[in-house]
């Protein structure tokens, strides 16, 4: 890092990516261009962790920063970093007012690179921003770094829709007797001869007919009709 970033270090510090510790105030919008313009590959790798701390302050403004870029390459690739971070934020199902009214404005080319880099994040495949080449991994790991508690309680939410999603279609299909065998198959308990007879009997039958694939695509053609 060149010294003559040392004032930049000290504002990015104070959005949240503390590289080094001061106490001031700052310009939020104005730092976010800052970095973007800076070409630093540590600072850049930062930028999903500026952006969501930026956009806490009430004078963040994604349009006047917008203003300030000079050039349609610039204006275009300071674009990509945000949907960059937007692909980041929905790997951790992380949810924000901004990026909703960000989104609505998308373009469809804008729309089909947002879905890109989301594939990335998924397959955690290099992509390229501008002339950079990023590591999905990387950029996770220091995102989890400094949002390590919000991406937990999030986490925990997620997973708590999805055992409350699945106990609730449990109930939809069996009786709570069936419910409690199915899921001691499902947990590898020993079933009594009285629970296997009553297994074979009542519980098997469903479960054959949830594992039959056309009913499986009719249900699905069903509710997306």
């Amino acid at each position: 890092m060149k010294m003559e970033n040392k004032e930049l270090l000290e504002k990015v510090a104070r959005l949240g990516y503390p590289l080094v510790e001061v106490e001031k105030e700052l310009d939020v919008n104005q730092t976010l261009l800052e970095v973007f313009k800076s070409r630093e590959t540590r600072l850049l790798e930062g930028f999903p962790v500026l952006l969501v701390n930026a956009a806490k302050h009430d004078d963040f403004n994604y349009a006047k920063i917008n203003s300030l870029l000079v050039s349609y390459v610039d204006v275009k690739y300071f674009k990509e970093f945000m949907l960059m971070s937007m692909a980041l934020y929905d790997y951790f199902n992380l949810g924000y007012h901004w990026v909703n009214k960000f989104l609505e404005g998308l373009n469809e080319v804008e729309k089909e690179k947002l879905n890109l880099y989301k594939e990335r994040m998924a397959d955690n495949s290099q992509f390229m921003v501008d002339d950079y080449k990023f590591s999905p991994q990387r950029l996770k790991d220091m995102f989890e770094l400094y949002f390590e508690q919000e991406v937990k309680e999030n986490k925990k939410r997620r997973d708590k829709y999805v055992e409350l999603s699945f106990e609730y279609a449990l109930a939809q299909l069996f009786s709570p007797k069936q419910k409690e065998l199915f899921l001691k198959k499902v947990n590898g308990e020993t079933l009594t001869k009285t629970e296997k007879e009553y297994f074979s009997r009542a519980v098997k039958k469903k479960v054959l007919a949830l594992a039959n694939p056309d009913l499986n695509r009719f249900a699905n053609m069903l509710l997306n009709a």
